[in-house]
């Protein structure tokens, strides 16, 4: 039987974007291989170009149980991503749209437009119970195509309208765009943002988040939003062994004086497609740290490359985790960041607006 991998062969890295191949999604029934037929025949291919097309959800906010997240509802106002992050864990969902976890990932976008209309919809409901919503759980809320769309600031203005708390987590500056939403929402306790910072290397970064702020942008970005009072969590994710691990403190020290707070790590994990993608882009750029790279993550999940199990998925066990776990604790002792607990959200100032037409309440 054929494995649904190798549908596009790796020609190296490609411009721009992040996988080097578009191996065939899971669930499909055929399985394309391009071959080699010797006529060494030069062939221009068109340019990788993105595509967004519409999304026709009929919910907008996505429940999860997982006990090792730290939250119950989510939104995401994009399936797909450009930023191209080959670490990404959201890649090997596109498999449900027929679309490859590689290239159509970063390239075959999805948008909803809808979004802010449900979202008010689903608020308003009696049985509604409020509870943090945390916008970027899967894909960036603010990747490039966020400039055309304007889905999550159209999701913001639902959520300050409501008095409705929310969490977000990205890597690009664009975030500083929503400050006059975001900083009132922080005034009244509803809003923090977690920026994620996986190298200061210009040069590493843009080989693993292709499309994605540099690391001096997202350290910008930590600086307006703590100045404009906004509570920020620094996110050293993933750390890689062996690529950028010996980063940690690092980055922790500069998110700490940029203003972050608060910080969180998790271990790199590589569920379904994600583990030959990953292998693959690792032969492409660092062929001669590879198996130190894989054989370390093994060490930490079992003798596999990923194990789903909660509690472990994220950080992993062993030597080399507990290690990981000790300098990320040391070095938050040390600056006074997670010192005091994240900002207080206030879920209880809950209340949808009155809509046109609606009798006013009595006081």
């Amino acid at each position: 039987m054929d494995e649904p991998f190798s549908a596009q062969p790796n020609n190296g890295p490609i411009k721009g974007r992040g996988s080097v191949s578009n191996p065939t999604g899971r669930y499909e029934p055929t399985v394309r291989h391009a071959v080699d037929d010797g006529w060494d025949l030069e062939e221009d291919l068109p340019p990788l170009r993105t595509t967004v097309t519409a999304d026709s959800t009929r919910k907008i906010i996505a429940w999860n149980t997982s006990p090792d997240v730290g939250f119950e509802q989510s939104i995401n106002p994009y399936r797909g991503c450009e930023h191209g992050c080959i670490y990404c864990y959201a890649r090997p969902r596109h498999a449900y749209r027929g679309l490859s976890p590689g290239l159509d990932f970063e390239t075959k976008l999805f948008h909803k437009p809808n979004a802010a209309t449900l979202l008010e919809n689903e608020l308003r409901k009696p049985t509604y119970e409020c509870k943090t919503i945390v916008i970027g759980a899967d894909t960036d809320p603010y990747q490039p195509i966020e400039k055309t769309y304007a889905i999550t600031r159209q999701v913001l203005e639902v959520l300050s309208a409501f008095n409705h708390p929310v969490g977000i987590i990205t890597k690009s500056h664009m975030v500083t765009r929503d400050l006059d939403i975001l900083g009132s929402m922080a005034a009244r306790g509803l809003a923090t943002v977690a920026v994620s910072v996986t190298s200061l290397d210009r040069h590493l970064a843009r080989i693993m988040e292709p499309r994605a702020s540099t690391p001096p942008k997202r350290l910008a970005a930590i600086r307006k939003l703590s100045d404009a009072g906004v509570p920020v969590r620094v996110m050293a994710a993933p750390m890689i062994p062996h690529l950028n691990d010996a980063e940690l403190e690092s980055i922790l020290d500069a998110a700490h004086t940029a203003g972050a707070r608060f910080a969180a790590y998790t271990l790199v994990r590589l569920p379904l497609e994600l583990k030959e993608l990953f292998e693959e882009w690792l032969d492409t750029h660092f062929p001669d740290k590879k198996n130190h790279v894989l054989n370390q993550l093994r060490e930490t999940r079992y003798g596999q490359l990923y194990v789903a199990e909660f509690g472990k998925r994220m950080r992993g066990t062993g030597v080399y985790a507990d290690l990981l776990r000790e300098r990320f604790i040391k070095a938050c002792r040390r600056l006074g960041l997670n010192k005091n607990r994240h900002a207080d959200i206030k879920q209880a100032r809950f209340c949808p607006p009155p809509r046109p037409g609606d009798q006013l309440k009595l006081l």
